[in-house]
């Protein structure tokens, strides 16, 4: 433990943790919640730094992403795939480098919440329209998510687009949410 180095999340830097030793892993603790898990390392001054621990830092100083040792690793570990470095290169091209960046954690940070094939396929739908928004990026997940298919594919239409460029879209529907409503009531 003392000759290897684990990263735990950047809310927990400076404050003792509690740590469990497995034979394969090992785990720190807050408030016995288990905050970070790591497999155990067989060698002595070893680092095993999870990028995800880094994000809310990164969010605030996204310059500090391109040179980080986290994402060293992540890419030595497959966990920073290249569909992730096409989407950062891609919005830092279109919004610039600190934009770009802080556009790409946020999408980093859907990993949290949903599967990593389904953010992956909503990363890639939105590079082949051209457009980094991570909140597009992050509907489109969900919607994989949800059906478990891709929808169809993404239709991106700019506030100043020409009259008429809106009538190829079906009316929206507030079916769905008709329905949560009568089950609330009832």
């Amino acid at each position: 433990m003392r000759q290897a180095y684990y990263s735990v999340p950047a809310r927990f830097a400076g404050r003792r943790l509690q740590v469990r030793l497995g034979a394969r892993t090992i785990e720190a603790l807050a408030d016995a919640v288990v905050v970070a898990t790591h497999t155990r390392s067989l060698h002595k001054y070893t680092e095993d730094l999870q990028l995800d621990h880094y994000l809310e830092v990164l969010t605030r100083k996204p310059g500090a992403l391109a040179g980080a040792t986290a994402l060293a690793h992540a890419r030595a570990s497959g966990v920073f795939t290249p569909a992730h470095q096409r989407f950062w290169d891609g919005a830092r091209t279109s919004l610039g480098d600190a934009a770009g960046t802080r556009a790409l954690i946020v999408v980093l940070l859907l990993h949290r919440t949903l599967a990593t094939a389904d953010v992956i396929a909503a990363m890639t739908a939105a590079l082949e329209l051209g457009t980094f928004d991570p909140d597009l990026v992050a509907v489109h997940a969900r919607q994989i998510a949800s059906t478990g298919t891709p929808p169809p594919a993404l239709v991106f239409v700019p506030a100043a687009a020409p009259p008429g460029a809106h009538e190829h879209r079906s009316a929206p529907t507030l079916a769905g949410y008709d329905e949560l409503l009568t089950g609330v009531g009832a």
